[in-house]
């Protein structure tokens, strides 16, 4: 782990995204006064921030790595949302809220961690009646991806689903759907360009270690695969409401 948070050190973001898209994101849902929003797997807070340019609500930010809270604290505290953003260190696994407590609940790129299904549900008691979760979540774009592409993900998101299956599931789960869309290349070259810069200064840093350089490689092969098989697959954001019935 300490590897991978040194590939990962000072990186925007930990998923492909961008401001305009998770401004874009926001757009989905109705204006909403002063929400309390709990943003799930927040990594280094790029999209904390946003929120808190978009909203006049207050946020909280929770991840497990101390890090990426403190440079989010920092940045905060630079850009004067310190009295909208808290940020705690705690799992999203066993999240400490009562329930009800959430206008909005905002997992971005960090749904993997738990399972999308089992986050569905897992978290659908935080939110109030009628409110809002809004989730980007890695899916197949395409029925019969090629065998390669295929047998990646399977082995390292092997609850990765198709599109239609999500559209699927979400009902199923509690909620109804407001609106989706598909992150374009844009919003995954903000995420590997810095990664890429990473990987190969960290492959210099570790030329004799051939453990580690596995390591760094498996997430080389990550934007390779992404390159040759974009077409196949990408990360859709999805805005949702608790269902009053649920």
């Amino acid at each position: 782990m300490e590897v991978f948070f040194e590939i990962h050190q000072d990186i925007p973001k930990e998923s492909p995204g961008g401001d305009e898209y998770t401004r874009q994101a926001f757009q989905m849902l109705p204006q909403l006064y002063q929400p309390n929003i709990l943003d799930i797997g927040c990594g280094p807070g790029a999209q904390t921030l946003e929120l808190a340019r978009l909203t006049d609500g207050h946020i909280t930010a929770i991840d497990t790595h101390q890090p990426f809270l403190d440079r989010l604290q920092s940045q905060a505290i630079e850009l004067d949302f310190l009295n909208q953003i808290t940020c705690l260190n705690q799992s999203m696994f066993d999240l400490s809220f009562p329930e009800a407590t959430f206008d909005l609940l905002w997992a971005e790129g960090s749904m993997y961690i738990i399972g999308l299904e089992q986050g569905l549900k897992q978290w659908h008691s935080l939110i109030k009646p009628g409110g809002y979760l809004v989730v980007s979540e890695l899916v197949w774009l395409q029925s019969q991806p090629p065998k390669t592409i295929q047998t990646f993900w399977q082995e390292n998101y092997p609850e990765m689903r198709t599109l239609e299956e999500v559209l699927i599931l979400i009902p199923s789960c509690g909620y109804e759907l407001i609106g989706h869309f598909t992150l374009p290349a844009k919003a995954w070259w903000n995420y590997y360009l810095p990664l890429q810069a990473n990987i190969n200064y960290l492959c210099e840093k570790y030329n004799n270690n051939s453990e580690i350089l596995a390591i760094i490689k498996n997430e080389q092969l990550e934007i390779e695969m992404y390159r040759e098989y974009h077409d196949w697959y990408g990360y859709e954001f999805f805005a949702l409401q608790k269902s009053f019935s649920g």
